[in-house]
């Protein structure tokens, strides 16, 4: 059986609205980042992977499996998504035993599989504590163990950092690192540092349409002569923002030192070329595709 998720010219509606635009995307298994801003499609595309949406036309398979074919494609997926919710007031370990039972897995396995998953996530010590004590990190490690309960072959996570603190970002993506390294696993995300972190191979995406795909290396290379510092007194920074797309400030005692992105070399007298980091080559991806970006002035 293949172990990838291929997809070919994928299309979804909403009613008479496109929601994706000729999606094609060869996805292999390790660690997938799907980089976007809100609204950009990428939970329509996710759960189109995962048969919880119908496409309009196009061809998707999961590990060979045409996603048609819903209860298979349900069968070989854990899905944990954005808005994930648990019986609050069910202890840790109830509330992963019950949605085992619900998935169909045998008293005996499920039991065991229940203390694997517990052990999995760094959650044995809080198994006796309802699901609504615990911290917002914990919930989203919980929502990975519901996900992987089953054993499935390809992770889908959307959006799963937002709102954590930095040592509960850190702890969860190192997560799914590990867990990546047996299964398929598609990180959905507006955070760059997340991707940058954990991913090896990314896909931009905006509106409903894939604009890059590819390695960082090669996103980084991509934006390579597009990325500047310059230092600009602070009476003129208004200004810098209307006219160019500004990725980092920090304020000095008489003038502030600015990251731009810019498709040609600024009017500016002291811009420096620097290397690109993946927040600059994502927003000049944005910028190259015709995309609407704001970097400074809203």
């Amino acid at each position: 059986m293949d172990n990838n998720i291929v997809i070919k010219k994928l299309n979804k509606f909403y009613g008479r609205k496109q929601a994706l635009f000729d999606i094609d995307l060869t996805i292999e298994q390790g660690m997938f980042g799907l980089l976007g801003r809100n609204g950009a499609g990428k939970t329509t595309l996710m759960k189109t992977i995962a048969a919880l949406h119908q496409k309009k036309s196009g061809e998707v398979t999961v590990c060979g499996v045409p996603v048609g074919e819903a209860a298979k494609i349900r069968a070989m997926i854990g899905y944990l998504p954005q808005d994930f919710s648990m019986y609050p007031n069910m202890r840790t370990d109830e509330a992963l035993d019950y949605l085992g039972a619900l998935s169909g897995i045998p008293s005996k396995e499920r039991r065991k599989r229940v203390e694997e998953m517990l052990k999995r996530v760094n959650l044995c010590e809080h198994r006796n504590k309802k699901v609504k004590q615990l911290s917002g990190g914990m919930k989203r490690r919980l929502g990975i163990a519901q996900a992987l309960l089953h054993d499935p072959k390809v992770l889908i996570v959307d959006e799963p950092t937002a709102g954590l603190d930095p040592e509960e970002r850190i702890r969860f993506r190192n997560l799914l690192c590990e867990t990546a390294e047996e299964r398929i696993v598609i990180l959905s995300t507006h955070i760059v540092g997340d991707v940058e972190s954990t991913c090896e191979k990314i896909a931009i995406m905006d509106e409903g349409r894939i604009l890059r795909c590819g390695t960082v290396r090669e996103l980084l290379e991509n934006a390579r002569g597009h990325v500047y510092t310059a230092n600009i007194e602070k009476q003129y920074m208004a200004q810098i923002k209307k006219e160019y797309i500004v990725t980092g400030m920090v304020a000095q005692a008489e003038y502030t030192t600015v990251t731009i992105v810019s498709d040609a070399e600024p009017d500016l007298p002291n811009a420096v070329l620097i290397e690109p980091d993946l927040e600059g080559a994502y927003m000049y991806c944005l910028r190259s595709n015709g995309c609407s970006v704001k970097g400074g002035e809203e």
